[in-house]
This record gives structure tokens, sequence and C-alpha cells, in this order.
């Protein structure tokens, strides 16, 4: 039996994934503070776990690997989930080997980002002024959507 191929072509789709728009959609309702604090990330955690009752755990399946000058650069993520809600807090290290996760932000250590449920302003505040007060921390600030310019890099 011989094959003979249709003469009828499909019209064939191309769709392209916006990427903008996907690294929107992750920043909906987030809250997203600048941390500057000269400490090791775990000693970072640990006055978090210790002094403010969160439970930040490295989350090896949410490290962001970055290749840039044909290096490869690997982010930490810390990840603590709020009982009894949807909101869960990360805690990005800005910083590899020399290389930034947001260059933008080349003066801040840590990015806390807040993702998952409502986070209001006078918890934001609390957070801010509490971090504020921890060993080691020398700047807290909340950033805003429009001021990152390599959201991307945040996206896991």
């Amino acid at each position: 039996m011989n094959y003979v191929p249709s003469t009828t072509t499909m019209a064939t789709t191309k769709l392209r994934l916006n990427i903008e728009e996907l690294n929107e959609d992750f920043f909906d309702d987030t809250r997203l503070l600048g941390i500057t604090a000269p400490v090791k990330n775990y000693q970072f955690c640990l006055q978090l776990n210790n002094l403010l009752g969160y439970q930040f755990r490295l989350n090896p399946g949410l490290e962001i690997h970055l290749r840039r000058k044909e290096r490869s650069y690997y982010f930490s993520i810390y990840e603590s989930k709020e009982p009894n809600s949807f909101l869960v807090h990360y805690l990005y290290h800005n910083q590899f080997d020399g290389e930034y996760l947001l260059p933008e932000f080349k003066h801040m250590d840590f990015l806390w980002l807040m993702k998952g449920d409502l986070v209001d302003d006078a918890r934001c505040s609390w957070i801010k002024q509490s971090v504020r007060n921890l060993s080691g921390v020398q700047l807290v600030a909340e950033l805003t959507n429009e001021q990152i310019k390599n959201k991307g890099n945040m996206v896991f």
C-alpha cells in the first residue's frame, strides 16, 4: 500500500508568550520591600523567624538561575507561608558572586515580596518598622512596580 500525502495543508498558528504580561501578572497584588542589611542570608532569616515570628526556610525549588557574561548565577529564595491565609512571603537574596538579581537596586541586599493575599498599609508599615529594628539593618524601603526594571528576574 502506498501512502499519498494530503494536498490540503492546515493553517499553522503560532502562539507567542507575552513575557511582559506574565511579569505584570506575577506582580499583581504584591508588596515589595528592599532591605539593606549586610548580613548572611541565614542570619537575617533567623532574626526574622525568632524576633518577628516568621518561618522563613530556604526553598531550593524557587532558586533563580541567571546566565550573564557566560557565567551562571544563583539567587536563593526563602519562603514563609502565613497560617490560615494565601499570603506567602518570599525573601530573595539580591546578590551572588558580584552580580545582582535587580541591578537597579545594587544597594539592597534583600528583596521581600509579599504575594497571594492583600497586605494592607498598616501591616506593611508594621513589617517595615519591625525589620528596621533588627540588628544589622540599615534601610528598609517599599519598592513600586514602576521602579523595577528587571521584573522578569524575580519571576519563578
